[in-house]
């Protein structure tokens, strides 16, 4: 590989002009990991606006020798064919949610009174990056293109899928998308999210539904307001019902699932002196592994409901929500743990060797679901803490980085 001279050196501020990994073969691998993560940071990448990020991506894989490089919309895969006989899937989106105060990221050296006590606390000595995306999840996405570049003879053949959209609405998730169109890119024996879990193992993940509960009423000036029916107050019920709701513990292989019901957002009326003729309350269930989407659907609103995406509202029959209309809004299942798989048996001995991690189980949505819909095994594992995500003052120690690389090595140059 060739080595560009120092005067030559590319900008370190991160700039779209430079390349992702121009200048990184030259440098030991902390170095190349924080370079790499530093110009990931700075390509700002919110949902919607993933595109230069995704080419930056594109064109450092396509640099790289015995890499196959595909792209559908914002959605980077790269695989190699070096005739293994199992395949290794690693995945990570690119997508932020919106810019909060912490854009262009800034390196915090140790005893910064920017470095948050927790993180200086489990990471003393370590560069910290500040800034959004750092730990959700572009340190992992650094640590997946790193490899790309370094990575010889592993012992399966790879595919590393770099998507757009995830932090938003499912249907406009593009490894859903590559799933669907091109499920050749992405099949393999195992895979492995990147989301943020501190470098230990987070498996499987609670399924997520959203909908509106719509009450009606009939509007009236304000003044002669027995003239209508105020929408609003009929939600009431609603949020008493919420308010009275026992989230769950959920055990399923071994690992506790939490459970949630909340209301996230409410509208209704449309003047102040206008009695409300329509009120929508926003609910949000996270539902544990144990249930299918039908399944929890059948707890919020009775199994025959025929409450679906886009097909406007239902009375629900049934469930928490009996008696009101429903109209469906987002739906992702659930997944399994999936440590049953000898590859997550391999790996968690590993990740326990080296840092006394076992696994945990992962709270929120993530694409190991999408994984398990196909047959495919997943864990999520990646660098950064993930109770660090979407935080204004979200940042990620650079040595998490440098274990997680550590313990892939580790893993990939080993027989199972």
């Amino acid at each position: 590989m060739n080595t560009i001279p120092q005067d030559m050196a590319p900008r370190r501020h991160g700039s779209r002009e430079t390349g992702l990994l121009d200048g990184t073969s030259a440098l030991p691998s902390e170095e190349a990991l924080a370079l790499i993560l530093e110009r990931m940071v700075a390509t700002a990448s919110v949902s919607d606006d993933e595109g230069p990020l995704a080419d930056a991506v594109q064109a450092a894989l396509a640099a790289c020798p015995s890499w196959r490089v595909d792209r559908l919309g914002d959605t980077v895969v790269a695989r190699t064919d070096l005739g293994r006989s199992h395949r290794i899937v690693m995945a990570g989106h690119l997508d932020t949610v919106p810019v909060n105060g912490n854009l262009p990221p800034r390196w915090l050296e140790t005893g910064d009174p920017e470095i948050r006590s927790d993180v200086a606390q489990a990471h003393p000595g370590s560069r910290v990056l500040r800034g959004r995306g750092t730990a959700d999840m572009k340190a992992s996405d650094a640590v997946m293109l790193h490899l790309a570049s370094v990575l010889d003879n592993p012992v399966y053949d790879l595919t590393l899928v770099f998507y757009d959209h995830e932090e938003v609405a499912a249907e406009k998730n593009g490894l859903g998308r590559v799933v669907a169109a091109h499920p050749d890119w992405v099949r393999g024996d195992f895979a492995i999210i990147g989301e943020p879990t501190n470098c230990g193992i987070e498996a499987g993940c609670n399924g997520t539904m959203r909908f509106d509960l719509v009450t009606h009423g009939v509007a009236a000036h304000s003044a002669r307001s027995w003239m209508g029916s105020n929408a609003i107050h009929s939600a009431a019920p609603i949020l008493a019902r919420l308010d009275a709701y026992q989230p769950r513990t959920v055990a399923v292989d071994g690992l506790d699932y939490q459970e949630g019901l909340n209301a996230t957002m409410i509208s209704g009326g449309t003047g102040t002196n206008v009695i409300p003729d329509t009120c929508r309350v926003h609910v949000n269930y996270r539902f544990a592994p144990d249930k299918t989407l039908a399944d929890a659907k059948a707890l919020m609103m009775g199994a025959d409901a025929g409450a679906e995406l886009g097909n406007g509202e239902h009375r629900a029959t049934g469930g928490v929500f009996e008696g009101f209309d429903v109209e469906m809004c987002d739906e992702s299942p659930a997944a399994r743990p999936g440590l049953a798989s000898p590859w997550a048996r391999s790996l968690t001995d590993l990740i326990t060797q080296t840092n006394g991690s076992t696994p945990r189980p992962k709270l929120g949505w993530t694409d190991v679901a999408r994984f398990s819909a196909l047959g495919v095994p997943a864990v999520n594992l990646g660098a950064g803490d993930p109770l660090l995500a979407h935080k204004s003052d979200e940042q990620v120690p650079l040595d998490d980085l440098v274990s997680l690389e550590s313990i892939l090595v580790s893993w990939l140059k080993k027989h199972q």
